[in-house]
């Protein structure tokens, strides 16, 4: 069994208390969390010190959470104080230990056989088992100020110009005239046609192709019930975790083979220095479905016009359809690409998805958009805009009606702006890392379009690296292999942190690797 201690009703308000670690404090500012239920609650570690206790509270809110923002262990003020509510004082807080029993435990089983495609999947996912790993290093060290530049979220708020926009849409519905219920499954057309206008108005996308979603990991999984479990894909290596696992879970792979790190039944189209971070595309075999993200993520390589209208082209060779993933188009800073479509013969062969996550801080507001041409067919000459409209309309209510608000404050000209200087403060956090490694002597990739950085530790293993800088640093980055085979001996930092954070982290890794 496993035992924490969780925060109750003060942790909820914000509220801290002195007896709990920084740490802790600063824990309970971010996280909101639901009670467990009365069956659950146990005295496994009321044994503990009161320092440990406190780390135990905030390292169970850190596993509830998945993980949380980059500042939010950190004794660093963050950069802008005056967006931040003061937490209220308390006289007591309520922690609770609760302990989780091994399901072995249970007396009853229901006749129902699980899923066995779950089984396949391979430990945990790739953020929530950092996120346990960070938990338990602040157990281990109690006082540790840990600065997370592991997962790619957010830190900086939502700049004015768009909650105001959500705020008012949220006041409306308070009102007769201003209230709606169920939209559009598709997403409420003014919306689209912004979406249509900013993004694509010369690309020939217009506002019927576009699918209104709360994200594009979201998406991908509906993209992936589109296709069904009889289609074999192809993914970068490394790539997103999400395209493997929601593929392994609809039943199209083997099962994980040990030696080689991969899944039966999917293309691993290596992506490295050596080959520009592009595969050999002459040595891919065909696949139904290819997923494409640039720029990438995890390694930060924008693919050029030329090697998209080479990947174009071999899916137009071999019938495949290409899901291209552009949630960091805003961040290139060349003349890649930011979308498919701007590739001649793209409509005939693409699906794109696309997030106002990493642009406009959306990674709680939960708010993106797929496209899907009407030029694209199934073998049998059916539309798949017209499936996935019955699979969306089947599965999705549509994305919140404050989200699109918040979301055509987004592509309003004052929110088009917020949004590109929210993206150069992450581009200005990504050089400090960036200098900051390559003064050590690391190669390093990816970063001038993506806010990421690719840092090569030459045969070392990824989760060794990760768990070097982690114990020594306190701070957190995400290990390469994560990512696939072809991330192993990399790890990914990532530049979204309050710029204080940013330069602490910093100092901290070349005293570390000096």
């Amino acid at each position: 069994m496993w035992a924490a201690c969780l925060v109750g009703p003060a942790h909820q308000s914000g509220i801290t208390h002195p007896s709990l670690s920084k740490a802790s404090q600063l824990h309970q500012r971010g996280i909101h969390q639901r009670a467990l239920p009365n069956p659950t609650r146990a005295a496994a570690t009321s044994s503990l010190p009161p320092r440990a206790m406190a780390a135990a509270a905030g390292a169970a809110a850190a596993i509830v959470s998945s993980f949380v923002s980059p500042s939010s262990f950190s004794s660093v003020k963050a950069s802008k104080p005056d967006r931040l509510r003061p937490a209220r004082r308390a006289a007591a807080v309520n922690v609770r230990c609760v302990s989780s029993p091994p399901a072995t435990e249970t007396s009853f089983k229901t006749k129902v056989p699980r899923n066995a495609n779950m089984a396949k999947l391979q430990a945990g996912y790739l953020f929530p088992e950092i996120a346990r790993r960070r938990a338990a290093h602040l157990l281990k060290f109690p006082d540790a100020k840990i600065i997370s530049l592991g997962i790619g979220d957010t830190t900086e708020p939502i700049p004015d110009v768009i909650t105001n926009a959500m705020a008012e849409r949220a006041h409306a519905l308070s009102t007769v005239a201003g209230y709606s219920g169920y939209g559009a499954e598709q997403g409420e057309k003014k919306l689209r046609a912004a979406i249509a206008a900013t993004y694509y108005s010369d690309l020939g996308i217009e506002e019927t192709d576009i699918f209104v979603s709360d994200g594009a990991k979201c998406d991908i999984s509906r993209l992936q019930v589109l296709f069904g479990s009889n289609v074999k894909i192809a993914v970068q290596d490394p790539s997103y975790p999400a395209y493997v696992d929601s593929s392994v879970i609809l039943g199209q792979t083997g099962l994980y083979q040990e030696d080689v790190q991969k899944y039966g039944n999917i293309e691993y189209m290596k992506c490295s220095p050596e080959n520009g971070f592009f595969p050999d595309l002459s040595s891919v075999p065909r696949t139904d479905i290819i997923f494409f993200c640039s720029p990438n993520n995890p390694t930060g390589a924008a693919a050029s016009r030329d090697q998209l209208t080479k990947l174009v082209k071999f899916a137009k060779d071999n019938g495949s359809i290409i899901v291209y993933d552009s949630a960091y188009a805003m961040y290139i800073s060349d003349d890649s690409p930011k979308s498919i479509f701007e590739i001649p013969g793209a409509k005939e062969v693409a699906i794109e998805t696309a997030s106002f996550s990493k642009y406009a801080g959306f990674t709680g507001v939960r708010l993106g958009w797929t496209v899907v041409p009407k030029e694209l067919l199934f073998s049998d000459g059916h539309p798949v805009a017209k499936d996935f409209n019955r699979i969306v309309c089947t599965c999705f209510n549509g994305a919140s009606n404050i989200s699109q608000a918040g979301g055509l404050g987004c592509l309003s000209p004052e929110g088009l702006k917020a949004m590109s200087d929210v993206v150069g403060f992450y581009k200005e956090n990504t050089k400090i890392i960036v200098d900051t490694f390559t003064s050590l002597g690391f190669n390093v990739y990816g970063a001038r379009n993506a806010p990421y950085v690719w840092v090569h530790f030459p045969g070392r293993n990824s989760w060794d690296v990760f768990a070097e800088i982690l114990e020594k640093a306190h701070v957190v980055t995400t290990p390469g292999s994560g990512f696939g085979p072809g991330g192993e001996g990399f790890v990914r930092v990532s530049a979204f942190g309050h710029r204080e954070n940013i330069i602490e982290a910093a100092r901290r890794l070349k005293q570390l690797y000096k």
